[in-house]
């Protein structure tokens, strides 16, 4: 079975940053392209970041230069740091993941998805 599980969601202030994980099993994760996508209430869901096996990675222009994301593929984790934090980055954020080689920015072309870690940024 497998299970994607995100954690390190939370409430910081506008500036500051937040550390997301997204730990997997039941499959060969080092083989697998691996994306962050959020979504607002009321909005679509939007992808942020994603990067491929071999550590490759690809930015939505949003968060571009204020966003990185990592992989373990040792641990089976995938990691978003988010730093400078805007009230329009608070969403629900969830890692998906896909047997592509390549980074996709379409939901529908993702195999297996978390149920998401929630993000807030107020002062």
């Amino acid at each position: 079975q497998v299970q994607l599980v995100e954690s390190g969601g939370g409430l910081v202030q506008p500036g500051e940053s937040l550390r997301l994980s997204c730990a997997a099993s039941g499959l060969t994760f080092s083989t697998y392209t691996v994306a962050w996508f959020r979504q607002a209430p009321g909005k679509e869901r939007q992808f942020v970041a994603g990067i491929m096996r071999a550590g490759s990675t690809y930015y939505a222009d949003s968060v571009k230069g204020r966003f990185t994301i990592s992989r373990d593929n040792a641990k089976n984790t995938v990691c978003l740091q988010m730093n400078s934090l805007k009230p329009e980055d608070a969403a629900v954020y969830s890692c998906a993941a896909r047997g592509g080689l390549i980074i996709t920015t379409t939901r529908d072309t993702y195999n297996y998805w978390g149920q998401g870690t929630q993000v807030t940024v107020s002062s």
